[in-house]
């Protein structure tokens, strides 16, 4: 499998655990250290893995359904770091959004596996911004 390959199917990896609400599969996708940083929409960037954890433990506790749209995926790798910007579409019980996101990711010891180090996600607000997307 390609590192482009490798570092997409980690990817896809955070949002089933996500959708699950799976903290242990959660947690194998991520690198659990003090580089770990999660800025959840609306939220001020968590660091460290204790932080991020308790995020995510914090969101599958409140019942709500999140299904995942991903679009506009690409995946750069440059050496042990590798990053996918994308489109996250929600949908969810509360309707829908569109979050811009940047998930950072560092090679493991094993090369064939990544591991997910920084999420950004930032909501799209819906405007007549003149610069073409």
């Amino acid at each position: 499998m390609e590192a482009s390959e490798a570092v997409l199917a980690t990817n896809r990896q955070y949002y089933e655990a996500f959708e699950a609400r799976d903290l242990d599969a959660m947690s194998d996708v991520w690198e659990r250290s003090d580089r770990a940083l999660c800025t959840h929409p609306g939220w001020a960037t968590l660091e460290g893995w204790g932080a991020v954890a308790s995020s995510f433990f914090a969101l599958f506790q409140n019942g709500q359904q999140i299904q995942f749209v991903l679009t506009r995926q690409r995946a750069t790798v440059a050496g042990d770091t590798a990053w996918v910007s994308l489109d996250e579409n929600l949908l969810g019980d509360q309707g829908g959004v569109t979050v811009a996101t940047i998930n950072i990711f560092v090679a493991s010891a094993d090369p064939r596996r990544w591991r997910l180090i920084c999420h950004h996600g930032s909501v799209v607000q819906v405007s007549s911004h003149p610069i073409s997307q």
